[in-house]
Order: structure tokens, then C-alpha cells, then sequence
């Protein structure tokens, strides 16, 4: 489809009326148009490098990192440590995929910003062959629901994963509460801190998370390894295709970071940073993927068929093992705000036109939607407290089709007007699209029945 064609598109789900300034006519703007009159309210300022990388590092670094000796469990020492590489990098290159695609329809739209995740899977749809050009408004909704489901989701099991540990330090103290309550109490940092609107803003905060996740797991390899680790042998190195499901949907949910790839692309300086050989992307993903395999390798080879969920619940009473509980708890705590920022960007216009003519305060409606869906957060982890299989269940039902799927399909559909046919490419984006399928279909059944066979079980309180 030519320029014209996309101008075309564009404007199917854009209206070119003036502004409205009157406010009784305010419901009557677009979607994009409130965005853009709330963004006026603050002032949007391009990260740098280090910014960029803190985000992307902390985008990735949550309770899937301290959940890979759990994941090494159901898959085995030989076959989780060579696949979690192989997933390390089908993620990255799926995630340029995704750069790539979005580059290449900013050239055609013309826009001064690159279209995020679910414009450019629109917009490949949109330029594609005729009859899949039909579909181009239904994937971009597609994609937005999974990364809303999948970022929630997140954030839902954060709010697990925090009362988890601080349950477990105050037991320390023979001091016992209920979970359910650690989850009220750690709501109000975390309400604080969602209230902060702007990337850049986030940067120090989502640095402090990163900073307290390094040195979570630093202490906990260090617990590890240093009374020295068990034979390998006396570990399983493969087990069934049931528990390798359960393992796919924990390693999965690890790299759990393409939703931010394209924000935090947008949002930097200098752009070209962020894709170049040694740029945000690479470097951090490196980083990311070495301490995966760390932690899960050394996580399951120490402590075996007893590896919790959480590895910091592996560390007993030592002082060591309750700093490492109160460093990763508060990583996870202020890694929140970035994982529910995403879904918040994406669902806010639509609640901004729909409540418009009720609240003519864009500000008001912004931070009114923000706790309103936090308290939803807290009310599905109050609800599903199994943190190891719902962790399972999240990364094999959504997070698999935004990193293994999506990509894959639209950067097929960008090559289809070459003069002959990009073989290589195609079989190797087939061969994701195989493994997305699998771990989608099997890992989603193995977590959901897990979930069902423990729900009423009071497995935390």
C-alpha cells in the first residue's frame, strides 16, 4: 500500500475537526486529540542511555528472575540451560524484529515518532496483501489487550511476590501475618509511585529497583555456591513434556520486557542509540539473559526438588537471606510503576473520551484511572495467591504471543515485495512461530489446570 493508502487508514480511527475548546464539547474530541491535551499537562522530556538501559533492565528484571530455579526444575538441567539461551535469543531477535518493522512503517506514515508495538502490527497488516488488510484494526486491538493482560498481570503478581518475602522475614521474628494484609500495606508505596507519569521521572526509580535486584541475587548465588554446589548428577537433567510446559511458561515470563521496547526507543534522545550493535537493546539483553541462566542453573543445582518459587525463600533466617527478601521486595516494589505504566498509556485515551463529559480535568481522569486500576491489581492477587503457576500461566498465554508471535509474523509481511522470496528468513521466523505455538498451547493448559486443581487451597497464609 502506498503513503496514501496508510494516510488513509490512519484516518479511519482519527478525526481531522479542530480542537474543541469548549469543555461541554469536550466529549465530543478524539481519543488522540485528549492524549495530546493531556500531555500538555506535563512536560515530556527525552532519557539518555542510562536512562533508556535502567528501563529496559528493570522491564525485564522481576520475580522471573528469582522464579528460574523453579523453572530449571521442571525442565532439567540439560535441557533448561542450553533452551533458556535459545529462548534468550529468539526474544532479542524478535524484539528487533519489532524495531526493525516499526522503522520501516515510520518511513511510510511519515510520523515524526515511531509507531509503538501495536500501531506497527497494524500498520504491517495495513500494507499487506488484500485480504489481510481487513484484519489490520483487529490485531492492533489484539495486541493492546495482551500487553494491558500481560503488564497487569505483572503487576498482579508483584503484589504476590512482595507479601511472599516480607511474610517470610517476619516469621523470622515469629512475627505472623496474614499475606492478604502485607498486600494492603505495601498498596500505599505502590500507589505513590504510579503517580508519576513521565518515563524520565521514573528513571531514578526504576534504577533503585534494578540496583536492589543486582544485589539480591548477588547475596543469593553468593549463599549459593560459597559451602560449594551438589554434583550435577544428583540433579534430573530432563524431566516429562508435562513439567517442560510448566518450564517454558516460568522461563518465558522471564523475558518479559517487549512491550517497553518500542516506548523506551521513543522516548530516548538520541533513538539510534537504542538498536545500534552495543546499543540499550543488545547490552541490556546480555546482562539480562546472563543472569537468567545464573540464577536458574545455580538456583536448581543447589537446592534441587526443594527450589521455591522465589529463590530469596530458599535463604532460611541467615541475615544474609533476610536482606536479600528485603532488596528483591523492594525491587519488585518499585518495579511496579514501570510495568503498570505501559498498560495505563494504552487504555487511558479511550477512558479519557469516554469520561470527558463527565471530568473536564484530563490530570483528574489520568491519576483517578491510575488507582482505580491498582486496586484491580491488588484485588486479582488477593484472589489467585499461586505465584509460581500463575507466573506459568501469564507467560505462556500472553506474553508468548507479544514476544514470539507478533514479531515474527509482521516483519513476514514487510519482506513480501521483495523480488524473490527471503527464504532463510522465512524458515527461521517458521521455526519461532513452531515453539511460540507449543509453548502457547501446551504451557497455557498446564498452568490453567494447576491454577484450578490449588485454587481454595490457603497455600500462603
Amino acid at each position: 500500500m502506498s503513503a496514501n493508502g496508510k494516510a488513509s487508514v490512519r484516518n479511519e480511527n482519527s478525526h481531522t475537526s479542530p480542537k474543541f475548546t469548549n469543555n461541554n464539547n469536550r466529549h465530543k474530541m478524539d481519543p488522540d486529540e485528549l492524549r495530546k491535551e493531556e500531555e500538555k499537562s506535563y512536560k515530556e522530556e527525552p532519557t539518555n542511555y542510562f536512562q533508556a538501559i535502567v528501563h529496559l533492565f528493570k522491564g525485564n528484571i522481576g520475580p522471573g528472575l528469582f522464579a528460574m530455579g523453579f523453572a530449571f526444575k521442571h525442565g532439567g538441567i540439560a535441557v533448561s540451560t542450553p533452551f533458556t539461551l535459545l529462548l534468550a535469543l529468539a526474544c532479542i531477535h524478535c524484539q528487533h524484529l519489532l524495531v526493525n518493522c516499526s522503522i520501516r512503517m515510520r518511513a511510510i506514515s511519515g510520523d515524526e515518532k515511531y509507531p509503538d508495538f501495536a500501531e506497527t502490527v497494524e500498520l504491517c497488516f495495513a500494507n499487506s496483501p488484500t485480504k489481510l488488510r481487513t484484519w489490520s484494526k483487529s490485531v492492533r486491538i489484539a495486541v493492546n489487550v495482551f500487553i494491558c493482560i500481560t503488564q497487569l498481570g505483572f503487576c498482579c503478581i508483584y503484589f504476590v511476590f512482595i507479601s511472599t518475602n516480607v511474610k517470610k522475614i517476619l516469621l523470622g521474628y515469629d512475627i505472623v501475618m496474614d499475606v492478604r494484609i502485607l498486600m494492603l500495606i505495601c498498596f500505599i508505596p505502590i500507589w505513590l509511585s504510579i503517580l508519576i507519569r513521565n518515563l524520565k521521572y521514573l528513571a531514578p526509580v526504576s534504577a533503585f529497583a534494578a540496583l536492589c535486584m543486582i544485589l539480591g541475587l548477588g547475596i543469593t548465588l553468593y549463599y549459593a555456591i560459597k559451602d560449594g554446589l551438589p554434583p550435577i548428577s544428583e540433579r534430573r537433567m530432563y524431566t516429562s513434556p508435562r513439567e517442560l510446559a510448566i518450564y517454558f511458561g516460568t522461563a518465558i515470563f522471564a523475558f518479559e520486557g517487549i512491550a517497553l521496547v518500542l516506548p523506551i526507543k521513543n522516548c530516548m534522545k538520541k533513538t539510534e542509540d537504542f538498536d545500534k550493535p552495543l546499543g540499550v537493546l543488545n547490552v541490556g539483553m546480555f546482562v539480562v539473559t546472563t543472569m537468567f541462566t545464573s540464577a536458574g542453573f545455580v538456583g536448581y543445582t543447589k537446592w534441587g526438588e526443594q527450589v521455591a518459587a522465589s529463590l530469596s525463600l530458599n535463604l532460611g533466617k541467615t541475615w544474609g537471606g533476610i536482606s536479600v527478601q528485603v532488596m528483591v521486595s523492594l525491587g519488585v516494589l518499585f518495579g511496579y510503576c514501570l510495568q503498570f505504566h505501559i498498560a495505563i498509556q494504552i487504555m487511558l485515551p479511550s477512558v479519557t473520551h469516554a469520561m470527558s463529559r463527565f471530568i473536564h480535568s484530563p490530570l483528574l481522569i489520568n491519576l483517578g484511572f491510575r488507582t482505580l486500576m491498582s486496586i484491580v491489581t491488588l484485588s486479582i492477587a488477593l484472589l489467585v495467591p499461586a505465584l509460581g503457576l500463575f507466573i506459568s500461566l501469564i507467560g505462556a498465554l500472553c506474553s508468548t504471543a507479544l514476544a514470539l508471535v507478533f514479531p515474527p509474523v509482521i516483519d513476514m509481511l514487510t519482506q513480501r515485495e521483495g523480488k524473490y522470496p527471503h527464504v532463510i528468513s522465512y524458515i527461521k521466523n517458521f521455526l519461532i512461530l513452531v515453539l511460540a505455538v507449543l509453548g502457547f498451547a501446551v504451557g497455557s493448559f498446564e498452568s490453567l489446570y494447576g491454577i484450578i486443581t490449588h485454587f481454595g487451597k490457603d497455600d500462603l497464609s
